[in-house]
């Protein structure tokens, strides 16, 4: 029997079964990440090499291919599903939220239009609408699930950008931006460079921004902002990604709303806009439900899988007229996904919210949030208690220690990734090289918070 007749006879009699085998593959792999090595061996890495072959004539089993798979790659990931990574504000899928994903990814819906997925876009409506009322924003707001922040990031300036316009008397979505009026944006000394990325991609630009100072926590000053005339962006921030801290949302938005010019506030809110699910967090983010727009993560800090983030815009037509898609074969009677999302083919990634909410429930999600919080302290006083100093006050998940000099402290993290007890990554803040270390994986105990700190102490004192 020929390779090729064996492959269709299994597919044809049990097409499936080799999902099994993944599902026990997988929990496997999961199963060993509180105990295996954070990043990979050089050796797995080595082994890599393996899979680059010339693509062969016949195909291959299913099952072979999946073995192949485990066998080579499996070794060679990071284990951010696990414990002990604090890299880059990166969480773990929570098993029942992977679970879902994994439910809803069998169903293959095409989520660009309620008519090719119907359960699918009506769970995307009951996730959007929790997530608003979980994070205190303006009910009518509209929004859709992307990729990311920095999509969201994006999805929301177009709108911006079609809103401001529109009020000067320009389409945007019609007449481009040829001859089109000015607009400007203002952005704090500390921006992410994501939200630079989707300035530059929507047309804004990376460098023709405002920006304005910071304190000494990386929050925007509010008795810096510039005076505004003509339409403008301003763009704020819940969460600064080194120290987790939040801009003064009421005084900068209220200052907006006093000028005369067409404005729109925008919040970059990736991570820390979920503080205002935790009641003793929530008075940092006081005032963001008074913006325009909102970019977040649900791959961060509500432990969804990858990928998923949502744009949220108060102001519907504007995010709808910026996104619609529109053809004679398309159906426009209904709420199509697609129209206030900028993917025309889309995996409808609001299900997994959707999931992940449903398993967490309020209570959870808000202590989730919280622990996180409080062992990001218990990092910082282990820290400081060895003699090494916290450069951030530590308000939400995010420790930003230095182990003196630049060249040290980038040596010490070094060692520490190739430890593999944990993975923390470094940064530049303010000047100071410092080691970052980000909270936020649902699996996380106050077990692998000391076992971290044993191990980068150790590395540190030698």
């Amino acid at each position: 029997m020929s390779a090729s007749t064996s492959v269709g006879d299994r597919a044809e009699s049990a097409p499936w079964h080799v999902l099994s085998g993944v599902a026990e593959r997988a929990q496997r792999y999961l199963s060993s990440l509180r105990e295996r090595r954070v990043a990979p061996t050089l050796d797995a890495l080595a082994a890599l090499r393996a899979l680059d072959v010339p693509l062969q004539d016949s195909p291959l089993s299913s099952e072979a291919v999946i073995e192949e798979l485990d066998r080579l790659a499996s070794p060679a990931t990071i284990a951010i599903a696990g414990p002990r990574y604090f890299g880059y504000v990166n969480s773990g899928a929570l098993p029942g939220a992977l679970a879902v994903h994994w439910l809803s990814s069998a169903w293959e819906q095409h989520g660009a239009f309620q008519a090719s997925s119907p359960g699918s876009t009506y769970l995307e409506g009951i996730a959007l609408r929790w997530t608003k009322e979980l994070l205190g924003l303006p009910p009518e707001s509209a929004g859709g699930f992307v990729t990311g922040t920095t999509v969201a990031h994006m999805t929301s300036l177009a709108a911006a950008r079609q809103s401001l316009l529109g009020r000067v008397g320009w389409n945007a979505d019609a007449d481009g931006l040829f001859g089109a009026p000015a607009i400007t944006v203002i952005v704090s000394a500390e921006t992410h460079s994501t939200l630079f990325k989707a300035l530059g991609v929507m047309g804004f630009g990376r460098s023709r921004v405002i920006t304005v100072p910071v304190d000494t926590q990386g929050r925007m000053r509010a008795d810096a902002m510039p005076k505004i005339s003509g339409p403008t962006v301003i763009c704020l921030q819940a969460g600064n990604v080194n120290t987790g801290s939040f801009d003064p949302f009421d005084e900068i938005i209220h200052r907006v709303r006093q000028c005369d010019a067409p404005t729109w506030v925008h919040i970059d809110g990736a991570f820390g806009l979920w503080a205002r699910v935790a009641p003793a967090r929530a008075p940092l983010a006081r005032g963001v439900e008074l913006a325009d727009s909102w970019a977040t993560d649900a791959h961060k800090w509500l432990n969804s899988p990858y990928d998923c983030g949502m744009a949220i815009v108060r102001d519907r037509e504007a995010l709808r007229q910026s996104m619609a898609l529109s053809a004679a074969y398309l159906p426009t009677d209904q709420y199509n996904p697609c129209d206030y999302t900028p993917e025309g083919s889309r995996r409808p990634r609001g299900v997994d919210v959707w999931g992940t909410l449903r398993v967490l429930g309020r209570s959870g999600l808000a202590n989730l949030v919280e622990r996180h919080c409080q062992l990001a302290k218990r990092f910082a006083d282990a820290f400081e208690a060895a003699g090494f100093p916290v450069l951030n006050d530590v308000v939400l998940n995010q420790v930003l220690v230095s182990f003196g000099g630049a060249e040290r402290t980038r040596k010490v993290v070094a060692a520490v990734q190739d430890d593999g007890t944990c993975w923390c990554g470094p940064t530049v803040w303010q000047g100071q090289t410092a080691m970052r270390v980000s909270v936020i994986c649902w699996a996380t105990t106050e077990a692998d918070v000391d076992r971290s700190i044993e191990a980068i102490l150790r590395i540190a004192r030698s």
